[in-house]
């Protein structure tokens, strides 16, 4: 039994293995591997550089620097000429925007632009301090450049709050207490500030006049928009005396210039639950007081 199991299995190792057919194997029938054929040209890193070189291909890298330093060198010529030497970008004209009593001509003439001058070179900062000092009416104003050849100037004018009668004229004062203008006709709706105070009384003495004087023109600023239309006069006795006298024979006790928020607010409500009054008293905001009839 063990010869022939031996024989068989000697056979099995001593026979050389066929070729295999083509369909159990991917290798083709007859021939060694091929290796793949990989396509010529430039790699991707290759042509990332090339690309990255532009007009510069084929230039040493030293050279590439070289060539692009004179092209931003000549790029920037161009930009400074286009700035400063050129006819296009010159100042030729102001515009004037915001003005209500102000005339655009005014503007203009105190603002002094150095037409002809380069845009770029005008100086908007003296522009501005120029209009501010020649034109105390404004109070502020924006300088800017209106490309290709313009400069706008947006204004905002200082707004009467109260006027003080002198000598047949009258000076127009803001919410801040500036005097702005003086002007030979009242202007519309704007109360009058009437001083009552001596110069030889304690709060001329302590404050100065110029204090008191902005004491009132703070108690007119902060009176409700209503109220304040309605408002003819504001009387300043003294710093804690001030009084405002409305249409219809009306009078507000005011006090100080101070806690405005609060005095208005408090005259708000007052007069709406006692709108048949003809005295309210805010001075002390806390506990108003209405009477008359």
């Amino acid at each position: 039994m063990a010869g022939p199991t031996t024989a068989r299995r000697g056979g099995e190792r001593n026979r050389k293995p066929g070729p295999k057919s083509s369909a159990g194997s991917s290798r083709p029938p007859g021939g060694p591997k091929k290796k793949p054929v990989r396509p010529r040209g430039r790699t991707g890193a290759a042509r990332s550089r090339a690309g990255r070189s532009g007009l510069f291909a084929g230039f040493s890298r030293r050279t590439r620097l070289i060539l692009a330093a004179v092209a931003a060198a000549l790029l920037g010529t161009g930009v400074v000429w286009a700035l400063y030497g050129s006819s296009w970008l010159r100042a030729t004209h102001v515009e004037v925007a915001g003005t209500e009593v102000l005339t655009g001509d005014e503007v203009r003439e105190a603002a002094a632009v150095p037409l002809g001058e380069p845009l770029v070179s005008v100086d908007t900062d003296a522009i501005a301090d120029r209009l501010r000092k020649k034109l105390p009416r404004i109070e502020s104003v924006d300088v800017g450049r209106s490309w290709p050849r313009g400069i706008r100037l947006e204004v905002t004018e200082r707004q009467p709050r109260a006027i003080l009668e002198k000598g047949g004229k009258f000076i127009e004062i803001d919410g801040m207490g500036v005097r702005f203008a003086t002007v030979d006709r009242a202007p519309a709706k704007v109360p009058r500030l009437v001083m009552e105070a001596p110069d030889d009384s304690p709060g001329v003495r302590h404050f100065g006049r110029a204090r008191l004087e902005r004491e009132g023109v703070r108690a007119s600023a902060s009176l409700p928009a209503d109220v304040r239309r309605d408002t003819l006069v504001i009387r300043v006795r003294s710093y804690d005396s001030i009084t405002v006298e409305l249409t219809g024979g009306r009078t507000v006790v005011w006090g100080s210039g101070e806690r405005g928020d609060a005095k208005a607010r408090t005259l708000t409500a007052l007069m709406k639950a006692a709108g048949g009054a003809k005295r309210f008293d805010v001075s002390a905001p806390g506990a108003p007081a209405a009477s008359g009839s």
